[in-house]
């Protein structure tokens, strides 16, 4: 999945569509993004030693990671990520409108640097 934790990223479809927010975990089994502020659900917890009053638990819940795009660094629009070997062969996300890095994917390889 080329959606990471920690990326700032945007709503595309669904009840929050035009939401932004930044992504807390990712569930590569499923495909699925944690998103702060996103898809918020009333979870009904019962009464327990823990929490004596019980009661209603706003939190929110993973949506599928087909409805978020990355925002780019430099123009803070939706875009699509891409991969790209630089001059020393380490690996680097980018985003595909501007052509932006958003950091290391992997450290330099001998067999991907451009002589």
């Amino acid at each position: 999945m080329k959606i990471k934790a920690g990326d700032t990223v945007k709503v595309i479809r669904g009840k929050d569509r035009g939401v932004t927010g930044k992504v807390v975990s990712v569930d590569d089994g499923n495909n699925k993004v944690l998103v702060e502020g996103v898809n918020m659900v009333y979870k009904h917890v019962k009464p327990s030693q823990r929490n004596p009053q019980g009661g209603r638990l706003h939190k929110e819940m993973p949506i599928h990671a087909s409805v978020v795009m990355a925002l780019c660094p430099k123009t803070n629009e939706p875009t699509r990520i891409g991969y790209r070997y630089l001059e020393d062969g380490s690996k680097e996300r980018f985003a595909r409108s501007s052509g932006t890095s958003m950091g290391l994917v992997s450290p330099p390889k001998a067999a991907y640097a451009k002589s």
